[in-house]
């Protein structure tokens, strides 16, 4: 009879046969969510991959404690009452059509705004509007569709990773067999001849067999679940030579202990399964050592301003902060934490939270949560919870904010293992054919040992390690990068742009001088108030310039990128920007990087900037300009032409008077042509242009730059720094390279010895995870001598 599989899980329908629109199903549940799926426009499910969905369960009841608003607050990483954002652990994600439909969720449900799965976790994280559905109509409907999670409520803290032990007893299990089956195979090994090995070496053989059961079909079996979905997805992945040589193996061994013509090679199995999975242990055991997926989560660089008791405001790093802290957020900067506001008025933008633009008005008492983004003027907010570091890295790579990069090394190292399988796969097949000829008896171990020495692990390694140690350098030079993909891309850079004001200049030395009518005490008051609200670098200058004034809530603040800034307070108004945005037409013919104000639509005066460049600029763009294009792209005037001049090599583009849009194009413009651009801004003013770039990086003193428009943030004492990361980078892709070539020189070796009969399938499953530990060793050393000389 043929066998009659579920047209939307797989299984077998022995039991129960649902016919539905001339398609087969092992029940009613798979048949709903089949017509689920195309009510809805999903039918694409199937066409990823075949019979990728799970049978949902029956879970009437199982879900009321999700109604508990103390269960929800637990749960829920975002909560303000009209937006909710879950993460859920869901363990059945295992394909592109699992990734497909969850991220479709709001197909099925209009009321939920996103979902992005983290397939490496399987994670899906949710956003959905609370008017018209709960946690527990999500949870709901991941069920109903075959992808219940899995809550502990235990296990939800934001940041908290918890430790999957099923691979400590997959290798506790293989190694107490590989043991017993040695210990078992010594009378064979040795040819005893006694009477009593003898009577009983068949129960001996009996023996090994059973004890290669759970390590074939329990110990290693993930090899074979790999293989078949990485096959059935018509993808050769590494498990696939792992798998078939385990295989032959467990089959040719049973064969000759049921046919009693041999003892088999039950020890070489074994063995095979436990240091292969030794290997994994020791990988994953590695990948922690170095956390190289987020290690800048301890250096984060995002710091805000501390008010404390007397009223004195210092930057503090968010790591630092502490429940009770009184924080002073100004306009455009990021809530790092959860607090209550005590003091402003407070219009938040939770975008980055939830990818809704839409701003929510807060009072005084309303609580305010973090990754929310103040936008009109100051606020003081009290400390409800200290930062969950993950979480702020999980804002940073919001898919909300990602550009679409090119990760060529990724896509390399998985063609060179496709191409490397096959090859292992040919390699494998002539060597037995040759070996069935000239010695038959030779031919298994030849086949499971070229399958088992020549597995591409050390070469998916390569990069991932690499670049990952590279990733914690960098964070611990005080270099943060948002993924390693960055340090790729910045490998690959031919033109370095850069804006001037609070860049190559230094805002914390500029020399001002004011030159106007003396301001009202009720001007300077509101002068100061304006300028505390707004990260502008040439503001912050100015802020810390005048003198100390009382605190007030402004009536209206708004501040135009690239313009300046307007605010009100009672009955009075001011302007502080460009000589155009407060009605001055400057007609001096001295030309100076300047801020006007105006008073009540009546011009006052100006702050002439003399500014002070940053330490070692020049030296810093001679070593830039023997590699790569220079260009100044400033929005100020040409007031300091003739002093860049002096400072910066001859080649150097400068180009002023550029707004933020500007600089976009400018951008745009020479990527067309085929440029590779870095940009490196304050992170306010240029966050277009930080976002078109190639590698956007965001310069910090101290102050709060976080943007999603940024890829990188340097701290400013670094900035003379650039070029060796720049180099670094290059060599990292060296590293790389080198990495492939020896992991290519060792499996030549290996093969040759695996090939010519001379290499035990025990040996060979030795010497592969080593593979992988000399590549891990080298990437390591490689890169920590290398980048030695950043320190």
């Amino acid at each position: 009879m043929t066998e009659k599989n579920c047209f939307h899980c797989g299984d077998s329908c022995q039991n129960e046969i649902v016919n539905f629109d001339d398609k087969l199903f092992c029940c009613h549940g798979c048949k709903t969510v089949y017509e689920i799926f195309y009510e809805n426009d999903l039918g694409s499910y199937y066409d990823l991959q075949s019979t990728p969905g799970a049978t949902p369960k029956d879970i009437v009841g199982k879900y009321e404690f999700l109604e508990q608003p103390n269960i929800i607050e637990k749960l829920t990483e975002f909560n303000d009452g009209s937006i909710q954002i879950v993460t859920l652990y869901i363990p059945h994600i295992h394909c592109s059509s699992c990734i497909w439909i969850l991220e479709n969720l709001s197909k099925l449900n209009p009321n939920i705004n996103a979902s992005q799965v983290n397939f490496g976790k399987k994670q899906v994280r949710v956003t959905y509007k609370t008017s018209n559905c709960s946690l527990k109509d999500v949870v709901l409907l991941l069920s109903s569709i075959g992808y219940e999670p899995y809550i502990s409520l235990e296990d939800y803290k934001t940041g908290k990773t918890t430790i999957n032990r099923s691979l400590v007893y997959k290798v506790a299990i293989a190694g107490f067999a590989f043991g017993n089956v040695m210990f078992l195979s010594f009378p064979e090994y040795f040819e005893v001849g006694e009477f009593w090995l003898e009577q009983y070496k068949h129960l001996f053989r009996w023996l090994m067999f059973f004890f290669s059961l759970p390590v074939v079909f329990y110990a290693g079996w993930d090899y074979f679940i790999s293989a078949y979905k990485g096959l059935r997805s018509k993808i050769l992945n590494i498990d696939v030579p792992i798998a078939l040589g385990i295989a032959v193996l467990f089959i040719r061994s049973s064969v000759e202990i049921i046919l009693n013509i041999g003892s088999g090679f039950f020890d070489s199995l074994t063995g095979l399964v436990f240091f292969l999975l030794l290997g994994k242990f020791f990988q994953q055991k590695t990948y922690q050592f170095l956390s190289f997926e987020r290690d800048y989560k301890s250096y984060f660089p995002i710091a805000v301003t501390k008010i404390d008791a007397e009223g004195k405001e210092s930057p503090i790093q968010v790591y630092d902060i502490q429940k009770g802290d009184r924080l002073l957020i100004r306009n455009e900067e990021l809530i790092p934490v959860d607090g209550i506001l005590m003091y402003g008025n407070a219009s938040i933008d939770y975008s980055f939270v939830t990818g809704e633009s839409e701003t929510v008005i807060k009072n005084s008492g309303d609580k305010l949560f973090a990754g929310g983004k103040q936008t009109t003027g100051v606020i003081e907010v009290e400390v409800l919870h200290t930062v969950e570091q993950s979480y702020l890295t999980q804002l940073w790579s919001n898919d909300v904010f990602n550009q679409t990069e090119a990760k060529s090394f990724t896509t390399l190292t998985n063609v060179i293992s496709k191409r490397f399988t096959i090859g292992v796969l040919s390699i494998a097949i002539i060597s037995t054919a040759y070996w069935l000829l000239v010695d038959a008896s030779k031919a298994l171990n030849v086949f499971t040992s070229v399958l088992i020495i020549a597995c591409p692990c050390a070469i998916a390694l390569a990069a991932p390690f690499t670049l990952g140690n590279v990733l914690s350098i960098f964070g611990k030079l005080k270099f943060y990068l948002k993924n390693a993909t960055v340090i790729e891309q910045l490998a690959s850079i031919d033109t370095l742009i850069f804006d001037k004001t609070g860049t190559i200049t230094s805002s914390l030395k500029n020399k001002v001088v004011y030159e106007g009518e003396t301001l009202s005490n009720s001007e300077e008051i509101l002068l100061k108030n304006t300028l505390r609200g707004s990260n502008h670098p040439l503001s912050r200058s100015l802020y810390n310039l005048l003198d100390t004034h009382n605190i007030v809530t402004l009536n209206h603040f708004e501040e135009h990128l690239g313009y300046g800034i307007e605010a009100r307070y009672l009955n009075n108004s001011i302007k502080v920007g460009s000589s155009k945005f407060v009605g001055k037409m400057e007609t001096s013919t001295v030309l100076d990087t300047s801020v006007f104000i105006s008073a009540n639509n009546q011009y006052k005066g100006k702050f002439v900037f003399h500014s002070s460049y940053r330490k070692g600029l020049s030296k810093l763009f001679n070593k830039l300009k023997k590699h790569f294009d220079l260009v100044i792209l400033s929005g100020d005037n040409e007031g300091e032409r003739d002093n860049l001049k002096r400072l910066l090599p001859s080649k150097t583009k400068l180009i002023f008077n550029q707004k933020p849009n500007d600089k976009l194009e400018y951008i745009k413009y020479h990527q067309s042509e085929g440029a590779k651009v870095l940009m490196m801004g304050d992170g306010l003013n240029d966050a277009g242009a930080l976002a078109q770039s190639d590698v956007g990086i965001a310069l910090s003193e101290n102050v709060n730059v976080f943007s999603p428009a940024c890829d990188a943030i340097l701290e400013a004492s670094k900035f003379n720094k650039l070029y060796d990361y720049i180099k670094a980078s290059k060599a990292a892709i060296k590293i790389i390279k080198w990495s492939f070539l020896l992991s290519l020189l060792y499996n030549s070796i290996g093969l040759y010895y695996a090939v010519t009969g001379q290499l035990a399938p025990v040996i060979a499953a030795i010497l592969m995870p080593l593979s992988s530990i000399s590549v891990v060793v080298f990437t390591t050393i490689s890169t920590n001598w290398y980048c030695r000389k950043l320190k």
